[in-house]
């Protein structure tokens, strides 16, 4: 298996509190702007797999807009019902003001 990191927008693109959607590999992810941090969170709330994008943006977290459940932006961990499983998060690095997202790629299928 191999991964390697994907440039998908400009930093100063996403002002503070701010996020933007990108696609990388197929996955939607919503690069999230917090506390002078970028975050890499998966687009799917882990309980009625709904999009994030829209959600509400606090301090390391973003709500679901749908039915409120919080996520850790660092981690994926669900902060509230009604979630109780993790949103999957990716890995970041910004190189000459680009935000460059690690997405590992699938395990070659076969047997």
């Amino acid at each position: 298996m191999s991964s390697s990191y994907a440039r998908v927008v400009k930093s100063t693109e996403i002002p503070s509190g701010g996020r933007k959607v990108v696609e990388v590999e197929g996955k939607a992810i919503v690069i999230c702007h917090v506390n002078n941090n970028f975050y890499a969170i998966a687009n799917r709330c882990s309980h009625a797999e709904r999009p994030l994008e829209r959600g509400r943006l606090g301090q390391g977290w973003i709500a679901c807009p749908f039915h409120g459940a919080r996520f850790e932006l660092a981690t994926g961990k669900a902060m509230n019902l009604p979630a109780t499983e993790p949103v999957v998060t990716y890995p970041l690095r910004i190189v000459e003001d680009w935000i460059e997202v690690l997405v590992e790629a699938a395990p070659p299928s076969g047997g």
